[in-house]
């Protein structure tokens, strides 16, 4: 097979291509980094996103000295990772990003053996994540403790309220109606206790937006939940596509949540299907007992 030599260093095929590929994946991240820093008004983060966008130049060049090859850079990724920053925040863009990076890591290891300086590729990746850790102060994820007592109130009572209710009223459109008054009353009653709970708080939080971003997260999450019940006639098939619709709300927001946080996602997201679903199951056998007692059918 045909080989590389440069400086002293020979490189076989496979290795070649190996750096084709870390040589495109810098030059794509390069031109992510420098987009994001067009986009952003915050001077801080415009700086940092523009020293990292030269270090991931850096890499490129580095690794074409021994490529000796011109690449193009992947624009489907570019604008896949430029529009998830956009829409759910740079933060979770770049660190969803990152983790593709860790990959590319242990590609670099596997070759640190043959090429002088990649050692050096491979710290500026790791002070990549450091930067990262402290690059942006984003609102919403400022206020995420705000959406998250929403969605995980909303997640748990809600959940638990339509499984009694289905047993209890036997009516899809009533069990709707009464899921959305509870789930309204008590979307007000949170966002007014985040309210004053943040105001009593020296955290730097505005307690209006607080309560907003509970109450929002809330409404939304109430909606979702009794979807199924505005849609569909069979009511077992309502509460199976509820609790459906639950798991995928906690898998999607915890996913989010453990990118943009470094949270771990499968120990979360077990916490919060279990209490969900276990406080569905226990108001599904609430909803039967009373039924019983008070001898209602509907």
């Amino acid at each position: 097979m045909p080989a590389k030599e440069m400086e002293g260093v020979m490189l076989d095929e496979e290795t070649r291509k190996r750096l084709l590929i870390a040589q495109r994946n810098e030059l794509t991240e390069h031109i992510i980094y420098e987009k994001l820093a067009q986009s952003t008004k915050d001077s801080h983060n415009k700086d940092v996103l523009r020293s990292i966008a030269r270090d991931e130049l850096k890499h490129h060049d580095f690794w074409r000295q021994y490529t000796d090859r011109d690449v193009q850079p992947a624009r489907l990724a570019i604008w896949k990772y430029y529009i998830i920053s956009r829409v759910f925040g740079t933060t979770f863009g770049m660190k969803l990003m990152e983790r593709g990076e860790d990959r590319a890591e242990k590609a670099y290891r596997r070759i640190l053996e043959s090429i002088p300086g990649a050692k050096d590729v491979l710290r500026d990746e790791e002070e990549h994540e450091r930067k990262l850790i402290d690059l942006i102060d984003e609102e919403r994820l400022r206020y995420v403790g705000s959406i998250v007592l929403g969605l995980n109130d909303a997640l748990v009572e809600l959940t638990g309220a339509l499984a009694g209710l289905t047993l209890a009223l036997q009516n899809a459109r009533l069990i709707a109606m009464a899921g959305s008054i509870t789930g309204i009353a008590a979307s007000l009653s949170m966002a007014s206790s985040e309210y004053l709970s943040t105001k009593s708080e020296s955290e730097g939080k505005n307690p209006a937006k607080a309560s907003i971003y509970t109450g929002a997260a809330y409404v939304l999450t109430v909606l979702f939940l009794i979807s199924p019940y505005l849609l569909l006639s069979d009511l077992y098939y309502c509460l199976g596509c509820t609790i459906l619709n639950a798991i995928v709300a906690i898998s999607v927001f915890t996913f989010y949540i453990s990118v943009a946080k470094d949270i771990p996602f499968t120990k979360r997201f077990s916490e919060m299907a279990a209490i969900s679903l276990g406080v569905a199951a226990l108001s599904f056998g609430v909803g039967f007992l009373i039924r019983v007692l008070f001898d209602v059918e509907i």
